[in-house]
């Protein structure tokens, strides 16, 4: 079998932990170093999915502006645009400024270089940041930061899924906008935390790849009411 490749490291921001970019012919992975694999391009069916539903509502909506939490591959990128009006706004929030050059390169040709889409807008910074900054301003917040409602990556992360983040995140959605959050599985006390805040929430078991019938994912869609 063809080895792993390690093409660049990059440091997290604020912990000292550190990503791996690795290739192996046409794929690629990233991974925590001394941990496991955080995401891959074989197998990026639930983060199209968390665009998908994320934008089902908005799809036609002129001036849509979404915030998406965590580049990663570019996979939630592409399929938002593709869900999306020319004249929406789309923003994308990324902590980690070589994760941003990864998806200029190589690994965006993967997505089909979303990033490059005129309507996307990269804020190289904490995804936190941009939420408690947007009052209103929001169809849909989609998060991909960690692999579930906890700060594995990242320890403040945490703030995200804490009733101060969500509440933050409410305040930052337009009426009947959407907050959707990834998950690699399901988590009772999330779901009971966001209707505490005031969102209607539905839950969603969706594939991780088509022909993967048993790996299945979790999204949340907390609806603020109008």
């Amino acid at each position: 079998m063809t080895p792993w490749v390690l093409l660049d490291t990059a440091t997290i921001p604020g912990n000292g932990t550190a990503l791996q970019l690795l290739q192996r012919g046409n794929d690629f992975s990233i991974k925590i170093v001394g941990g496991g694999e955080l995401m891959n391009t074989c197998m990026h069916g639930s983060e199209d999915a968390l665009a998908e539903l994320s934008c089902q509502h908005i799809a036609h909506k002129a001036d849509a502006r979404v915030l998406i939490g965590g580049l990663g591959m570019g996979f939630t990128l592409a399929a938002a645009r593709t869900h999306l009006a020319d004249t929406a706004e789309i923003v994308v929030a990324e902590l980690i400024p070589a994760v941003i050059e990864w998806n200029r390169g190589p690994l965006g040709e993967h997505a089909g270089l979303p990033i490059l889409d005129p309507r996307v807008r990269v804020h190289e910074g904490d995804v936190a940041k941009a939420i408690v900054a947007g009052r209103q301003s929001f169809d849909a917040i989609m998060l991909d930061v960690d692999n579930g409602p906890e700060g594995l990556t990242r320890k403040k992360n945490n703030w995200l899924y804490s009733m101060d983040g969500l509440i933050s995140a409410y305040e930052a959605l337009r009426p009947l906008g959407v907050l959707a959050v990834w998950s690699a599985g399901p988590e009772r006390s999330f779901t009971e935390r966001l209707r505490k805040v005031g969102y209607q929430v539905k839950e969603k078991k969706v594939r991780a790849h088509p022909n993967h019938k048993k790996a299945r994912h979790v999204i949340w869609l907390a609806q603020r009411p109008d």
